[in-house]
């Protein structure tokens, strides 16, 4: 059983690739996939600037991003429990636990 994770499932993907620069796709070992825009990652990024600034928005507020607040520049791995992506714009304090993008779903 693996440390650190429920009934032996492992958190970490066995791969994270870049789909057609627009995209983050998730794959794990037991054969389930995740696909995220990178725009969607961006929109809810997990930092605490970026957690306080939601907070702040009207349920009618979209944001809007320029091509390098939703490109990737670099993935890093955090442990083995999480990723930190390292957007064009330089900004970099965002930590995607993997637990948690495993069961987020995409809106609409």
């Amino acid at each position: 059983m693996s440390q650190g994770s429920p009934a032996g499932v492992c958190m970490r993907p066995e791969k994270i690739a870049l789909v057609d620069q627009e995209h983050l796709k998730l794959s794990w070992k037991s054969g389930e996939e995740k696909t995220f825009s990178l725009q969607f990652l961006r929109k809810y990024c997990p930092c605490a600037t970026c957690a306080k600034e939601r907070s702040e928005w009207s349920n009618l507020f979209i944001p809007l991003f320029m091509q390098n607040q939703i490109t990737i520049k670099e993935i890093r791995p955090i442990g083995s429990y999480a990723m930190n992506l390292i957007w064009n714009d330089g900004h970099n304090t965002g930590i995607y636990e993997f637990a948690r993008l495993r069961t987020m779903e995409e809106e609409g």
